[in-house]
């Protein structure tokens, strides 16, 4: 079995952001990414679940370092100061890194 490094991009935000930030990540030549409801408390408050514009969303994007530091990148200068949102990259190993 034969892995390889790729870096893992995870961003929370507001789900009013959703349909913004996937014109974004396809203008930005994100590869794919995976999308789900979320939850939570920090510092603009608690944050209810589900897919109406009061609740976060979850972002994960499997790509390469230095396209996942542009989307990052992006994302700090356009919405971090208005929208409650996080963002943080792991690397990971992935099977068919082609694909990524």
């Amino acid at each position: 079995m034969s892995m390889s490094t790729r870096t893992l991009l995870t961003l929370i935000c507001e789900a009013a952001l959703e349909a913004r930030i996937l014109k974004d990540l396809e203008r930005l030549g994100a590869p794919g990414w995976t999308l789900s409801d979320a939850r939570g408390s920090g510092a603009r408050g608690v944050r209810s679940a589900g897919w109406d514009n009061d609740g976060n969303i979850r972002l994960e994007v499997v790509c390469g370092r230095e396209r996942a530091e542009q989307i990052v990148a992006h994302l700090q200068e356009r919405y971090y100061n208005n929208y409650a949102m996080i963002c943080y990259l792991s690397d990971v190993e992935v099977l068919r890194p082609q694909k990524f």
